[in-house]
């Protein structure tokens, strides 16, 4: 199994959640998340002076599927995601050695 974490434009998220359902992609976790890569921020004026914003707004995606479905998900993300400009984001893929579901205490592929 792999998890992988998309961290996206949150303009996209919508459209993103709407592909997933499609591809009958289940079980993901969203979240608002802050950061900063290549696009560095932006600047903005308060009272006459110049402020720069390090951090930029993003949405972070997890999702834990079985090993044969990552290029299909990763594939799918990029597709929905990808503008061509700096900030589209980044996707980060990682091994998951188990998973277990808490409520009926099911492991491995069963749990997810």
């Amino acid at each position: 199994m792999k998890k992988i974490e998309a961290i996206i434009r949150p303009t996209k998220l919508e459209e993103l959640k709407e592909a997933l359902k499609e591809g009958q992609i289940n079980g993901i976790t969203i979240s608002q998340v802050m950061g900063c890569g290549q696009q560095l921020g932006w600047s903005e004026y308060y009272r006459g002076n110049e402020v720069l914003i390090h951090f930029l707004p993003k949405v972070e995606i997890k999702i834990v599927v079985e090993d044969y479905k990552v290029n299909e998900v990763v594939k799918l993300i990029i597709d929905v995601t990808r503008t061509g400009e700096a900030g589209d984001g980044k996707i980060f893929i990682s091994d998951i050695s188990e998973v277990i579901r808490i409520r009926t205490g099911e492991t491995g592929k069963e749990a997810l």
